[in-house]
């Protein structure tokens, strides 16, 4: 049951509704859980894309990246350094 991130956040939006208004079945309340932790897992896994991608640099010009971001972007052949 692979859903499209927004049609999981929609669903996750409407069992939310749902659990102030009247409540969630048991089935309900697992299908909330797993919704969020597939959401989770996705969202943590876009972050953590976003900022092993980055490079930093200062006013001057001169990269500051971590050299523990550096050795990832590397390792993933993201760096040509």
């Amino acid at each position: 049951m692979a859903q499209q991130p927004q049609a999981r956040l929609d669903r996750i939006n409407e069992l939310a509704r749902k659990a102030k208004a009247s409540g969630l079945t048991e089935a309900e309340q697992a299908e909330r859980k797993a919704l969020r932790a597939a959401y989770l897992k996705d969202f943590r896994a876009g972050l953590r894309q976003q900022l092993e991608t980055t490079q930093l640099f200062d006013k001057q010009g001169k990269e500051i990246t971590p050299r523990k971001v550096q050795e990832i972007q590397r390792k993933n052949g993201w760096r040509k350094d």
